[in-house]
């Protein structure tokens, strides 16, 4: 039985990767747009206040664990809409929740001369066990449908600092912002070596949004992410 793709964007924050995930949906006769973080959720609502509010406090593990059980809360739905032969734009997933809490570990929180940083608001905790085993980072997220083509987004972190709106969440600051790029592009790479061949890196650099949404539609269109397919969804 024929169903839908699961196409999915990742990038920092504030790359643009929900612009491009707007443009795309429009080029498919029946698609759905899935961000993560969803915030309406009850889960989701605790992300939001996590994200939002420097003086919430959750310890990195439970973080972690929460972003997991939010894309689970999603997770009836992605299926039933790929099965009713929709195609699935996502907006962050899984490889979000890997980068982001390994970068953590890459925050000082033992410098005093720091304590008036906003580093601070990123991580609470100095009990780092789990966080850098990729092994126990994933485990939460096995069994959730894997994508049938990630389109990872790169920019160097000093131009994402200066678009709007940057810096009002817990994780919009650019030495933090440098340090899940490398997380990101070691995890990706790491697949890529592999062999999964469906994960695609895009240096943006030096694009505008016109050039960035036709170069991401021929990545699409060159492994047939366009059409319905008859293989059934793979799993994390």
């Amino acid at each position: 039985m024929p169903r839908g793709q699961l196409i999915l964007i990742e990038g920092l924050d504030r790359t643009g990767k929900s612009t491009q995930c707007l443009n795309l949906i429009k080029k498919f006769s029946k698609s759905k747009l899935i961000k993560f973080p969803e915030r309406s959720t009850q889960i989701g609502k605790l992300i939001n206040e996590y994200l939002t509010n420097p003086n919430f406090k959750l310890n990195d593990q439970s973080a972690h664990l929460l972003f997991s059980a939010n894309r689970w809360e999603l997770n009836d739905e992605i299926e039933k809409l790929l099965n009713d032969e929709y195609f699935v734009i996502l907006d962050r997933y899984i490889y979000s929740g890997l980068a982001y809490t390994l970068a953590k570990n890459k925050v000082d929180t033992t410098n005093d001369t720091n304590k008036d940083d906003k580093s601070k608001n990123i991580t609470n905790s100095e009990n780092k066990i789990n966080l850098s085993n990729l092994e126990w980072l994933l485990t939460p997220d096995k069994g959730l449908p894997k994508p049938d083509l990630t389109l990872f987004l790169t920019l160097k972190p000093e131009e994402i600092s200066k678009r709007k709106g940057f810096g009002q969440e817990r994780y919009e600051q650019e030495t933090f912002q440098e340090n899940v790029r490398e997380s990101f592009l070691k995890i990706l790479n790491d697949l890529i070596l592999k062999g999964d061949d469906s994960i695609k890196i895009i240096d943006i650099n030096n694009m505008n949004i016109d050039t960035i949404t036709n170069l991401l539609w021929e990545m699409i269109e060159d492994v047939g992410g366009n059409k319905l397919t008859n293989n059934p969804i793979k799993r994390i």
